[in-house]
């Protein structure tokens, strides 16, 4: 499979100098194209993670019988943007507070998941869900429902699915903040 931004073959694991990243911030063609943009990304894709089922199709994610969350996996050069740049950019352009939901989209796919590749990454994780909970606290927004946990695995989606805002430029994304910016100390 063909990136169709990077014009290169999607890969899933990172090279030498590179680290890997996994969210789920609603519908997985805005999270993607969000990341795609980002100085020092060097590889996405879509994909389905948070769950134990194997090689689940897009139609079982959406049927709600395999558990997974729909996400983004980044591949990034970390002298160029940190995992906390990246997790900034995570809080900022979803909602966390929404649950099983983001806006009009609904079911279990759309749940907002950091999925942490080792102990550093699950603990600036949850070191930011808590700096953002007193920032959304502040606004009026209620508790942060985002789940952190372990990376196990993740299945790439459909090539159609694959840098799909890119191939349809009028294809919808429903993706958008609080408008709570994240400060970080």
């Amino acid at each position: 499979m063909n990136h169709h931004v990077f014009h290169k073959t999607i890969m899933t694991q990172p090279e030498a100098g590179q680290e890997i990243a996994t969210f789920a911030l609603g519908c997985f063609w805005g999270a993607e194209k969000l990341f795609w943009q980002q100085d020092g990304v060097v590889m996405t894709s879509v994909g389905y993670a948070g769950s134990d089922f194997e090689n689940p199709s897009y139609e079982q994610v959406c049927a709600g019988v395999t558990g997974h969350a729909e996400a983004v996996q980044i591949i990034y050069d970390p002298s160029v943007i940190s995992y906390q740049d990246l997790l900034q950019l995570f809080w900022e352009n979803h909602d966390p507070t929404q649950g099983m939901r983001q806006g009009n989209d609904i079911g279990t796919q759309y749940r907002s998941v950091i999925l942490a590749h080792d102990l550093t990454q699950q603990e600036l994780a949850e070191t930011s869900r808590e700096e953002y909970q007193k920032l959304l606290s502040a606004k009026g927004y209620p508790s942060i429902t985002t789940e952190i946990e372990a990376f196990k695995t993740y299945y790439l989606a459909e090539e159609y699915h694959q840098q799909y805002l890119s191939k349809n430029p009028a294809g919808y994304c429903g993706h958008g903040g609080t408008g709570v910016c994240f400060i970080q100390n």
